[in-house]
C-alpha cells in the first residue's frame, strides 16, 4: 500500500525531471543554431528561457536571474567555441582585431559581474530587456555607417572592448548584440562582423563564468550542483547541443541575405525580452 501510494508521486517528479531536461536540450539546440547564425553567444535567448525554467523548478525568486546569467555566461564557452571555428573555416574571422579588443573585454566582463550580483533580480530584468530592445531598434532602422568610419586603434579598441565586456557581464551575452553593430559601424561586412563577434564571445564567455563563480560563492540557499551562480546539469545540457547545432547555424549565416538576418536578430530579441519581463514580475 505505501509503494502504491508513493508511485504517482514517483512519476509526477519523473516526469517534472524529463521535462526540464528536455527543455534544457531543446534550449541548448536552439540557442547554438542561433549563436552560428548572428554571431551572438546566444544570452539574449538563455537568460529570459532560464528565468523561466528556474522559476517552474522553484528556485530561490532572489537569485533566479543571477543563476540565470552565470549559467547562460558558462553555457556561452562551448557555444563560443563551435561558434568560432565555424566561422573561421569560412575566413570570416578577423583575428587582429579579436586581439586587440580581448584585454578590454576581460577586465570589463569580470568587473561587471560584480555589478550584476549587487543588483535586485528585478533592476536586472529591466536592465536586460531595454537594452536588448534598443539593440533590436538599431537592428531594424538599418542606418548606413558613413563611409570614413574606421576600427579605431589599439587603446581604442581596448577601450570599446571594456564597454562591450561590462554591459555584455549585465546581460549575459556573448557580445555580438554590440560587437556586432559597432564593426558594421565602422564598414565592416555583416558576415565578417558576424565571425569575428563570435570569437569575442569566447573571452567575454570565459572572464563572465568565473566572476559569477567567484560573486556567488557562500551564498547559502542556492540548489544543489551549483558553483556560485552557475547551474551546471543546465550548463551540460545546453552545451551539448549548442555544440553541435552552432556549425549549423555559422554555415547558414554566408548565405541568407544581409537584411533577412538583421529582421531575425531584432525580432528574436524583443520577443524574447518582453517574455523574460512578463516571467520575473509575474513571479
Amino acid at each position: 500500500m505505501k509503494a502504491s501510494a508513493e508511485t504517482p508521486m514517483q512519476q509526477s517528479s519523473f516526469a517534472m525531471d524529463i521535462y526540464f531536461i528536455v527543455a534544457l536540450l531543446t534550449l541548448g539546440a536552439f540557442t547554438g543554431f542561433f549563436a552560428g547564425l548572428l554571431g551572438i553567444g546566444g544570452g539574449g535567448i538563455m537568460v529570459p528561457a532560464l528565468t523561466m525554467l528556474f522559476v517552474q523548478q522553484q528556485f530561490p525568486a532572489e537569485h533566479i536571474v543571477h543563476m540565470a546569467l552565470a549559467t547562460s555566461m558558462t553555457a556561452i564557452v562551448p557555444t563560443a567555441i563551435a561558434s568560432l571555428r565555424a566561422h573561421h573555416q569560412h575566413q570570416a574571422v578577423i583575428w587582429p582585431v579579436v586581439i586587440k579588443i580581448a584585454p578590454g573585454i576581460l577586465l570589463g566582463t569580470f568587473a561587471g559581474t560584480f555589478l550584476a550580483s549587487y543588483l535586485a533580480a528585478k533592476p536586472l530584468a529591466i536592465f536586460f530587456s531595454c537594452f536588448m530592445a534598443l539593440v533590436a531598434l538599431q537592428m531594424v532602422l538599418n542606418r548606413k555607417p558613413k563611409p570614413s568610419h574606421q576600427l579605431p586603434g589599439a587603446l581604442g579598441m581596448s577601450t570599446v572592448g571594456t564597454g562591450i565586456g561590462g554591459i555584455s557581464a549585465l546581460v549575459a551575452i556573448g557580445g555580438g548584440t554590440l560587437t556586432v553593430p559597432f564593426l558594421v559601424w565602422c564598414n565592416i561586412r555583416l558576415p565578417i562582423a558576424i565571425g569575428t563577434s563570435a570569437a569575442v564571445g569566447l573571452p567575454i564567455a570565459l572572464a563572465g563564468a568565473a566572476g559569477y563563480a567567484v560573486n556567488g560563492w557562500g551564498i547559502s540557499n542556492l540548489p544543489n550542483y551549483t558553483l556560485g551562480y552557475i547551474f551546471w546539469p543546465a550548463v551540460l545540457a545546453m552545451a551539448a547541443m549548442s555544440f553541435i547545432t552552432a556549425p549549423l547555424g555559422a554555415k547558414l549565416a554566408h548565405r541568407l541575405p544581409i537584411t533577412l538576418l538583421k529582421k531575425i536578430f531584432a525580432l528574436l530579441l524583443i520577443g524574447l525580452s518582453v517574455h523574460m519581463l512578463v516571467t520575473v514580475f509575474g513571479n
